[in-house]
């Protein structure tokens, strides 16, 4: 009777817990969907075809392979970077920004921590950097435009800063005179502003272009389900993301005889490359028409990423400019949105991963974000934003445990009808909906917050380990990164025992879990103690369990993330309590807890004797 109430409501709760479970699991434990070369700045490399531009380059019928350059980047004349976000410098050879750190992160937690360096130059493992060329077309050859191995003079300015710009410019000594123009805002915006001065006396046809070299995948590469790293592409309101496995995957483009996947024209958008934290993105002239193109050369393991814009045509005497952006640095909420909303970067917020849930990751963030900037506390933000999910879903929770109250009182005319229809589960069946309809119960309802509860817990999820405002984020006292897991340990008695924790991701951090995950259980258990158990034994054992198990499986989360499952449980705990004694039941949380001891020392007992 109130046993088989109880069962039918425990039912739905374990259904909706074990889906909430597997897809955990999942989410967790699932690994991503991860000599024919040509120079990549040759022209035949750079052919835009679409009837609103001039007249399609020629393709050259056959195709050099590109060498290094006889004076590496890293001992060609340099140009220093200091910014409030970047100390750096830029090579000469070839106009490259490949000397590139940002000053305000760090690779650890630790004081004296490595500085994030973002670009390499060509000589060192992992290099990556950005370059700006041009390349020939009516009226010059190959080696009258300056591409990424062009040694550069620098005509004006020292040092590139916020309020310094420097002018790099190269004579071809054939009449024309090219010139960049490198600026940079106060945050993480690079502007190139690329101009040919044409002193022949006939015109000349040339293209301009960004490109974006990376030696290899980086080494910090996380490789993890929820995130995407490797190339990232907006055309005309249209994102695209490839993961590093799937470029090297591309087919021979016989254009250019190299793996290569190319959009041929496009009015808006951008191209780059995006890691965990950071990302270095060309953006071209917005409602111009380009073309941008992925590549990768498997004999060097290099990832090529270009903007390539139309055939400028200079007539004698006559100067034309090109702008083209270069975005580097932290993939920062608040700078991103101010690139797309203020400077016309279109559709730029789109370039943090929001996930399969991005209609609720981007709001919930933009909640956080604001609640920091008032709180100036990420921990506390998340406690805050924890109150406020709950208050707007409170109607739903409200009618639930609403219905949960009405079946309490059910009980006693659910024992009468079991006792009334004995062995006949079809006609108990039938009298058990007489009575929800009756009554205006819905037996599935105490379920609906738990599954309302899965979208909320993976977007933040996401948020928490997605988005750098986390990253290396304090709460109070141990917890110093909010994005890591709880670094504390039952094995050294959290820090009372002279000996360091566990290192992460370890056998020993998933046993000896930490403080938070232990109250994350403790606050499971307890809110499981608002209903007395249910009566079938299988129910008991997974209810007995499921804290338990919830607690050493979310040990190894990220700090926030559990703090927010706590939260939730509190919260979650006192609504559901008051709601239902305002109903009339009486949650005995002691009583029930009583109960559980009294009934495992019994079964303790039991097994006792039966093994005498």
């Amino acid at each position: 009777m109130g046993g088989f109430q109880m069962d039918d409501q425990n039912r739905n709760l374990i259904l909706a817990t074990v889906l909430s479970f597997a897809v955990i699991v999942a989410w967790t434990t699932l690994f991503p969907p991860e000599e024919l070369l040509v120079d990549p700045a040759t022209e035949a490399a750079q052919t835009l075809e679409d009837p609103t531009l001039p007249a399609a380059d020629p393709v050259a019928p056959a195709a050099t392979t590109p060498t290094e350059a006889p004076e590496p980047a890293a001992q060609a004349p340099r140009v220093a970077i200091e910014t409030g976000e970047f100390n750096g410098s830029i090579s000469l050879q070839g106009g490259r920004i490949d000397d590139l750190a940002l000053t305000n992160y760090r690779e650890s937690i630790d004081e004296d921590a490595a500085i994030v360096r973002l670009l390499k130059p060509v000589g060192e493992p992992g290099a990556y950097f950005a370059s700006f060329g041009w390349t020939a077309t009516d009226g010059l050859d190959a080696s009258a435009v300056p591409g990424p191995d062009t040694i550069w003079s620098l005509e004006s300015g020292n040092t590139l800063t916020e309020t310094t710009p420097v002018t790099l410019s190269w004579d071809n000594g054939a009449g024309q005179i090219f010139r960049t123009v490198v600026s940079v805002d106060d945050a993480f915006m690079f502007t190139f502003e690329q101009s040919v001065e044409n002193a022949a006396g006939t015109p000349i046809s040339a293209r301009p272009y960004g490109l974006l070299r990376r030696h290899g995948e980086p080494d910090d590469l996380k490789n993890f389900f929820i995130l995407h790293e490797g190339m990232v592409r907006m055309t005309d309101g249209e994102l695209e993301e490839t993961g590093y496995d799937d470029i090297t995957e591309y087919e021979i483009d016989p254009r250019e005889r190299t793996q290569a996947e190319r959009l041929d024209v496009t009015e808006s958008g951008w191209i780059g490359y995006t890691d965990h934290y950071w990302m270095t993105t060309l953006i071209p002239e917005q409602g111009v028409p380009f073309r941008s193109t992925s590549k990768y050369f498997d004999s060097r393991d290099l990832y090529q990423a270009e903007a390539v814009m139309p055939i400028e045509t200079v007539a004698a005497g006559d100067t034309a400019t090109v702008t083209t952006r270069l975005f580097a640095g932290a993939k920062e909420w608040e700078e991103i949105r101010h690139y797309e909303d203020e400077e016309g970067v279109g559709g730029f917020l789109d370039s943090i991963d929001w996930g399969w849930f991005f209609f609720l990751t981007k709001p919930i963030f933009a909640l956080l974000h604001y609640l920091n900037i008032f709180i100036g506390n990420m921990g506390w933000s998340i406690l805050a934003l924890t109150v406020i999910l709950k208050i707007i879903v409170l109607p739903l929770a409200y009618k639930s445990y609403v219905s949960m109250a009405k079946m309490k009182e059910l009980q006693p005319e659910m024992e009468k009808l079991k006792e009334k229809t004995g062995d006949d589960k079809q006609a108990m069946q039938q009298g058990m909906m007489k009575l929800y309809k009756e009554n205006k119960v819905n037996p599935a309802a105490g379920c609906l917050p738990i599954l309302l509860q899965i979208p909320i817990f993976f977007s933040l999820y996401k948020v928490i380990f997605v988005t750098i405002e986390l990253r290396h984020a304090p709460w109070i006292g141990w917890i110093d990164d909010l994005s890591a897991p709880d670094p504390s340990s039952l094995i050294n008695l959290f820090g009372l025992l002279p000996f360091a924790s566990p290192e992460p991701g370890s056998i020993l951090a998933l046993i000896f879990i930490g403080i938070l995950p232990i109250l994350l259980g403790v606050s499971m258990w307890l809110q499981q103690k608002l209903n007395p158990a249910p009566t079938d034994p299988t129910q008991q054992m997974i209810f007995a369990w499921m804290p338990w198990v919830f607690m050493f499986m979310l040990g190894s989360f990220a700090s926030g993330l559990v703090l927010y499952w706590i939260a939730n449980n509190i919260i979650t705990f006192t609504q559901q309590y008051a709601i239902m004694r305002s109903h009339g039941a009486k949650p005995d949380v002691f009583g029930n807890i009583k109960a559980s001891i009294k009934k495992k020392a019994a079964a303790a007992e039991s097994e006792k004797k039966e093994g005498k």
